[in-house]
């Protein structure tokens, strides 16, 4: 789907706020609420809005602790290794990588205890599993999670 600059402004105000009613938006871009409507339901279904949703700060619900994890896979062994991380509680991000690791997977846990296990009890003990390398993260001083739609227009 090509996006013009109108489903990019449509779009960049759903990433700064999911919530903001579609009059608002059609105010913002001096444009009718139905045509604001009947663009998201089209980015909807051509996959360009994949859904809708709360952000939550980890430690508030208990979650102290996030590393990230460079993975070795036996060849052969993804496709089984990949199915089994996704359903690992406190694995929260699974990503194929170039390089040194062939998966780097995001982990939240509630504190250093409940990252050992689930590092030594459920991921080094996986079929497959070859080596990995862990990092804690101790502060995350900057994360969006809004892309630069503006940067993609250029090209």
């Amino acid at each position: 789907m090509k996006l013009d600059d109108t489903d990019r402004a449509i779009l960049e105000a759903l990433q700064s706020d999911a919530r903001t009613p579609f009059s608002e938006i059609a105010r913002q871009i001096d444009m009718s609420s139905a045509t604001v409507h009947d663009r998201v339901n089209r980015m909807e279904e051509a996959g360009v809005i994949t859904g809708y949703h709360a952000k939550v700060d980890p430690k508030e619900v208990g979650l102290g602790i996030s590393a990230f994890v460079g993975l070795r896979v036996e060849q052969g062994r993804e496709k089984d290794t990949l199915e089994r991380l996704e359903s690992i509680d406190g694995v929260q991000e699974v990503h194929l990588t170039t390089g040194s690791w062939d998966v780097l997977m995001r982990l939240y846990a509630e504190d250093a205890d409940e990252l050992r296990e689930l590092m030594f009890e459920n991921i080094a003990q996986m079929d497959g599993f070859s080596r990995s390398q862990t990092m804690v993260v101790l502060g995350t001083p900057f994360e969006s999670e809004e892309l630069p739609l503006d940067a993609a227009a250029e090209n």
